[in-house]
């Protein structure tokens, strides 16, 4: 399903185990194989390469020509934070040289984390390919899929909870609605890439006032920022999840609304309540769950889970490739 929406890219995929393997081979063989401007390139040690089939090189640190470039570009990047022989030792592991292949222009995209934490993934990013211009933040989204409906979940593996930025003086330079209201934008961006026309809602234990608390005011302060921000997109909350899924719950706790009743991208507060959700939706609703998909980052960069199969392995690849 999501094959058919995929364009042009260059995918760099990290070296996993069998699930990798198999992903990535069938993604070469459906995909690749039938489009020249699609290409996998495949970096880590020798040794793990030889479980991957896909017949491509293998770029090894270890050997890679242009290292020694790489090498001093992050020694400039870092400025100073990192020396030569630390930067050195960082591009040896396979995180840090896929981003850097990124950052050079080698790859347009980067599919990792199979072998890495979520965390070990975003790090490298953000320090060398960083955030694209606007953005303040780097969030996530998940796709979720089952049969022809598909539906967008965030943040539900990045931001731990949406606080203040401050400066020095204590004045607040980005507040955490804005943050909220920022990622809410991006998930319905996001969503619009994979054709879901997104009706996104501010979730809540509240609809429309109904509860008071800090939480329901981040909610409703976040989604009155992301109306400003994409006047051309229908969002609405604050509201809670069976308003916002429910036509009857929602017609009747939000009368009126464009969005309640019929949302399909849905912006949790934090990401404990957007963890939960997703995986209540994949094992409970028997969604497939894609992602996390990283957003608000200069390139393509995603994440896959390091319990993934190699169905995820393949659906990710499209996903990152449709996304370049």
């Amino acid at each position: 399903m999501l094959g058919g929406r995929l364009g042009t890219t260059v995918i760099n995929a990290g070296v996993g185990g069998d699930n990798t393997s198999q992903g990535l081979a069938r993604f070469e063989t459906d995909v690749a194989a039938h489009d020249p401007d699609v290409v996998i390139i495949l970096f880590g040690m020798n040794d793990q390469a030889q479980v991957i089939d896909t017949g491509k090189p293998l770029l090894d640190p270890e050997t890679y020509e242009g290292f020694g470039e790489m090498v001093d570009t992050m020694v400039a990047l870092r400025k100073g934070k990192m020396s030569a022989e630390d930067c050195a030792a960082a591009l040896k592991k396979s995180n840090y040289f896929g981003t850097m292949l990124v950052k050079m222009g080698k790859a347009d995209a980067l599919l990792g984390g199979a072998t890495y934490s979520t965390a070990d993934t975003v790090r490298p990013a953000l320090q060398l390919v960083k955030t694209k211009p606007g953005a303040h933040l780097v969030s996530s989204v998940f796709i979720m899929v089952r049969g022809d409906e598909m539906l967008a979940m965030g943040d539900c593996a990045i931001n731990i909870d949406y606080t203040d930025t401050v400066d020095k003086d204590g004045n607040v330079t980005f507040s955490a609605a804005d943050k909220l209201a920022e990622t809410g934008v991006a998930c319905a961006r996001t969503a619009q890439v994979f054709g879901i026309e997104p009706k996104v809602a501010f979730l809540s234990y509240s609809t429309k006032g109904s509860g008071k608390g800090p939480n329901v005011d981040l909610a409703r302060e976040a989604c009155a920022k992301a109306k400003a921000l994409a006047p051309d997109l229908d969002i609405d909350g604050e509201m809670q999840f069976d308003a916002a899924v429910s036509p009857t719950v929602g017609q009747l706790k939000f009368p009126g609304s464009k969005v309640a009743g019929y949302a399909n991208t849905f912006i949790f507060p934090e990401i404990q309540s957007g963890n939960i959700g997703y995986k209540i939706a994949q094992r409970l609703g028997g969604f497939d769950a894609y992602g996390p998909i990283l957003q608000g980052l200069n390139a393509p960069i995603n994440d896959l889970s390091r319990g993934c199969n190699a169905e995820e392995v393949y659906q990710m690849s499209i996903i990152t490739a449709a996304l370049a």
